[in-house]
């Protein structure tokens, strides 16, 4: 089989199956089971999802916390600016993403928050070509994380045609999100409520919790039609002494380890290497990540993925196909569209086996 390139992925989607809401009970989404030994699809609800899991298998869930990261704010002439906050740098300085990126030159000054009074922020640097990442420095009067999230907007993908609103605050976040940084949901995770984590938790299904700050570039669609040519942003990570500690012993005891969304299986498999025995071990650590993932690859730490539906043409997509298998994955796109799944972040799941 030739390498598959960029065009490889590229699907046809109604528009109107970009879900523009979410729902507002998690566990009602749809989810579509795709078994990969025989290629057979079930269709099913997420709240169905136990009964997938035996006694002792491991569930491995992203605790990252979506930070209000879009600002709206003007620059001393009164031109409107927006800034997509992306990674913290130091004390006050963040990179950011400004729109209109190229007319923000470096030293202006932008006023944000309510008539541009709440807080004062001044453009470090010049409009960098390769990604449009800037850095700016804020000015403050006391907490700024607090003043940050008092003024931030929900960071809505772009797809979603619309305002954030109070359910986005709510719905827009896992349950179980505690670790703020990301600027985008670890949309899989979206699905769980208390109910169906403790339910899972009864049948003695242990739940481990790891970190990867999802960064803006999981929207960004691959420009390159060699795919292998495509350079990820970098996203912070952290696995706990305790969280890799749990995995050995499933990796050691050959259970069943089930990895919910693509940012786990990156976070997984950026840590775990091959030992001389044959075994597979994972490390503690923190760090950035920029693996990109793709067909052919072999995964050494992850049985199961529990993902949303993605956008083509990009590296979620690729990442889901090389774990199922690309032809497979196609197929199973295909009958979710027929089937009229809703797609993207606020959509229906899939369960891969």
């Amino acid at each position: 089989m030739n390498p598959l390139t960029l065009s490889d992925f590229d699907y046809e989607l109604p528009p109107s199956l970009i879900a523009q809401q979410p729902m507002l009970d998690r566990s009602k989404a749809r989810l579509l089971v795709l078994r990969c030994d025989s290629g057979k699809i079930e269709h099913r609800q997420f709240s169905d999802l136990p009964e997938y899991f035996a006694p002792d298998d491991v569930l491995v869930l992203n605790d990252t916390r979506v930070i209000k990261a879009r600002l709206f704010g003007r620059k001393p002439t009164g031109g409107k600016v927006e800034v997509l906050l992306h990674k913290k740098m130091g004390d006050d300085v963040w990179e950011v993403l400004l729109k209109p990126g190229g007319r923000v030159k470096a030293g202006s000054e932008i006023f944000l928050g309510e008539n541009g009074n709440v807080l004062r922020a001044k453009v470090l640097d010049a409009p960098r070509q390769d990604s449009g990442l800037r850095q700016i420095r804020f000015w403050h009067n006391g907490d700024l994380e607090k003043t940050l999230d008092e003024i931030g907007r929900v960071p809505l993908p772009p797809y979603i045609d619309r305002p954030d609103t109070e359910i986005d605050r709510e719905l827009y976040q896992t349950v179980f999100a505690k670790r703020s940084g990301a600027v985008a949901s670890p949309t899989a995770g979206l699905h769980f409520d208390p109910p169906l984590l403790e339910k899972i938790k009864s049948q003695g299904v242990e739940t481990v919790f790891i970190t990867l700050h999802v960064g803006y570039g999981t929207f960004q669609p691959v420009a390159v039609e060699a795919i292998e040519n495509h350079a990820m942003h970098p996203e912070a990570y952290e696995v706990s002494g305790e969280a890799a500690m749990k995995i050995n012993q499933a990796l050691r005891g050959q259970r069943k380890i089930t990895a919910c969304g693509t940012t786990v299986v990156r976070t997984l498999e950026t840590l775990a290497f091959e030992k001389q025995d044959g075994g597979v071990e994972m490390r503690p650590g923190s760090g950035e990540t920029a693996l990109f993932i793709y067909p052919p690859y072999r995964f050494k730490s992850v049985d199961r993925l529990i993902t949303n539906f993605h956008l083509p043409r990009t590296t979620l997509l690729m990442l889901v196909s090389a774990f199922a298998g690309y032809e497979l994955l196609m197929e199973a796109y295909h009958e979710a569209v027929r089937e009229h799944y809703r797609f993207y972040s606020y959509g229906d799941a899939m369960l891969i086996l």
